[in-house]
């Protein structure tokens, strides 16, 4: 058997060939004292976790469950062969060049990689913690890049009236008519072919979000259970508010009272994941002054990818004094919504009226292996009368949407989703469903490009208000 410590030279050795990066501890001759390759290094000295990159012990149960890796089959596409560079980083083996951050931007940031670890490394913290320190002091970037993030990281998401005068521009584009001048004039041909394609799967989006629609606040039906507190998300608050409207009113008659802050803001999910971490905390501390003066029971997502970062609130915050304990009690308040309704509520019984139908279910990866939800929506969807709910192969594997991965790196995105549409179209389903709105759009471009012609895509949400007999709520089996 192979020692651990040989494994980690192997490791080491086999991640920097792959990247085509220096083993050898010397330095470049370009690397003078202020060079950004030198600054970033000694960043990440400072700022990744020892114990975390130490605790990796190369065993390799990651590497099967890693997208990237089974795409290429090269180590340093995999979570231990992203942490071998780290370490060799820290350790002074290598610098940390362009081929380097390359290769922390391939990952997809799913996090399968963690519920397969024995050594329960937190590889989500070391990835984003890398990525701080490359946005810090990378040149790699072209010139426009910095700019449009300045624009989306720090001058839109944060502020929830622009998002809601984004979802007013765009309203106006899809209902106006340009959006049909802007296809059939061939203005679409001049974007990137998969930005193109994205738009034509968007849904309608809202000048309104769900407190400007429906208010916000909303007593339970019947005995109260408890109050909620709803997190309404920015993406899902434009382009899927009726789903953010169906959450409330499944919570409702499930015996909730829901409160809905708007002085909430983005989850700074986004933010994290991209290495915009300072923002991220910053949006953390005003969701929790939110959520504390709403005096909630539970903080409900029905995005798999904000419920995720709110868990986390915890560990994001976990230097800052003043909100330490806040950030403790918003994280274990947060529950998926299909958990909630499974768990404290009540459960509906939903019915298919006509012909029955087969349904699948697609996992949100950060529902999945952050917040570790992978029964609760197959619970639900399996109480459906009149549906067969069909396990997809490898529904925990990523669709490729991660985010902004989709965006920013379309050629593994799309090759993933190219093989989850393999998957998705054995099961003959009529719906195939999921929990994310990154996912449900990936999704819908996956049964546009690769469908057999009779899927439809939705949220479970929706799939479930839709078919509700509401006189059949009944007392969940915990």
């Amino acid at each position: 058997m192979v020692k651990t410590e040989d494994r980690l030279s192997v490791g080491i050795a086999a991640a920097a060939t792959a990247a085509n990066v220096n083993t050898h501890g010397t330095e470049p001759a370009c690397s003078s004292p202020r060079s950004p390759q030198l600054q970033l290094a000694g960043k990440l000295k400072l700022r990744l976790d020892e114990d975390q990159l130490t605790n990796c012990m190369r065993c390799g149960f990651c590497l099967p469950a890693c997208p990237t890796f089974r795409e290429t089959g090269i180590e340093a596409e995999s979570p231990r062969g992203r942490i071998a560079l780290m370490k060799a980083v820290t350790d002074g083996l290598m610098m940390p060049d362009q081929s380097f951050e390359e290769q922390m931007s391939h990952c997809l940031g799913c996090r399968a990689c963690e519920p397969a670890c024995p050594a329960d490394v937190k590889y989500g913290q070391l990835i984003e913690q890398t990525r701080e320190a490359i946005e810090e002091h990378t040149e790699s970037h072209r010139w426009w890049v910095k700019p449009l993030r300045q624009v989306v990281f720090k001058q839109l998401f944060p502020h929830q009236k622009r998002v809601r005068l984004l979802g007013g521009a765009m309203q106006l584009y899809q209902q106006s008519g340009l959006r049909k001048l802007a296809r059939s004039s061939g203005v679409m041909k001049l974007l990137p072919a998969h930005l193109s394609e994205m738009e034509q799967v968007l849904p309608n989006a809202s000048s309104k979000g769900i407190v400007q629609k429906i208010g916000s606040h909303h007593p339970a039906k019947g005995m109260k259970i408890a109050t909620v507190g709803m997190f309404r998300g920015c993406l899902m608050d434009m382009l899927f508010t009726e789903t953010n409207i169906k959450t409330v009113e499944l919570l409702t008659e499930a015996g909730f009272e829901v409160i809905i802050p708007d002085t909430q803001a983005c989850c700074g999910a986004l933010h994290a994941h991209s290495g915009e971490t300072e923002d991220a905390r910053s949006l953390a501390r005003k969701n929790i002054a939110a959520f504390q003066d709403a005096g909630v029971d539970y903080i409900v997502s029905n995005a798999g990818g904000c419920g995720a970062i709110l868990t986390e609130y915890d560990h994001l915050l976990h230097e800052d004094e003043q909100w330490r304990e806040g950030a403790v009690w918003l994280a274990k308040r947060v529950v998926d919504i299909s958990d909630l309704l499974i768990r404290s509520g009540k459960l509906a019984t939903a019915q298919i009226k006509g012909q029955p139908i087969r349904i699948t279910y697609q996992d949100s990866c950060h529902l999945r292996n952050v917040m570790r939800s992978a029964d609760a929506p197959r619970k639900l969807l399996r109480e459906v009368s009149g549906a067969e709910f069909v396990e997809m192969f490898e529904a925990d594997r990523c669709c490729g949407s991660a985010g902004t991965y989709n965006i920013v790196q379309p050629e593994m995105a799309g090759g993933l989703l190219e093989r989850k549409m393999e998957h998705a179209n054995a099961t003959k389903a009529h719906y195939l469903l999921t929990s994310n709105p990154g996912c449900l759009l990936q999704m819908k471009l996956g049964v546009a490009k690769h469908g057999d012609g009779q899927m439809q895509v939705q949220h479970i949400v929706d799939f479930l208000h839709d078919r509700l007999v509401h006189n059949e709520w009944r007392e969940a089996e915990i």
